[in-house]
């Protein structure tokens, strides 16, 4: 049986928060600039962008932080990032199922590929600094047929890919609000997967 399963990384399957307060903290020291490390792990998802254009920054400003931001990442938020609950396992029950997962996130590429070879997890494809509707470009390039995240951003990236929309409630948006968004399930959190695709797997001819 041949199927693709995309994921969201950030609080998806990681949780960086506590190395991101670090980073942003180092970043203000750094710069002056009161930037708000943990207001920003309570709200990842969207580009590191726009996290900085909260503070009313000028572009060459904002294009020095996010440089800066990237040259400091692997050093000192890698190391104190978790999996989160059922994260590998979620990934090893669609190898066992004969399927394949491409991680496609919003992060920097590089870093999303350190955070998975930190964690020794095994994936087809890591694409990396889209977001929302423009991980749907990657999903249809690599025919996944589902897409799983923790942010309404992921369900619209799904919609958009025709991919189904699985949303784990690990990340800043409660379950109510990413079913109202229009996830087309909804779970707790990743220890929950395993079993939703082996029922997923069975309503499905492939």
């Amino acid at each position: 049986m041949s199927f693709t399963v995309g994921f969201d990384l950030d609080m998806t399957l990681i949780d960086p928060r506590a190395g991101l307060v670090t980073l942003f903290d180092i970043l203000a020291a750094e710069s002056g600039v009161p930037l708000d490390g943990v207001a920003f792990g309570n709200r990842l998802g969207p580009p590191l962008e726009q996290e900085f254009a909260r503070y009313g920054l000028d572009m060459r400003t904002t294009a020095a932080l996010v440089a800066r931001f990237r040259e400091l990442y692997q050093e000192t938020v890698i190391p104190v990032t978790v999996a989160l609950p059922g994260a590998m396992e979620a990934l090893q029950s669609v190898a066992e199922r004969g399927g394949d997962v491409v991680v496609v996130t919003g992060k920097y590429g590089p870093n999303a590929v350190a955070h998975l070879q930190a964690l020794r997890a095994d994936v087809s494809a890591v694409v990396g600094q889209l977001w929302a509707g423009g991980k749907a470009v990657a999903l249809r390039e690599h025919r996944a047929e589902v897409y799983v995240g923790d942010h309404t951003g992921d369900v619209v990236a799904a919609r958009e890919a025709d991919a189904m929309a699985v949303a784990v409630a690990t990340g800043p948006i409660p379950l109510e609000a990413l079913a109202e968004a229009g996830a087309d399930v909804v779970l707790r959190d990743l220890t929950e997967f395993p079993a939703w695709l082996d029922s997923y797997l069975m309503a499905t001819v492939h």
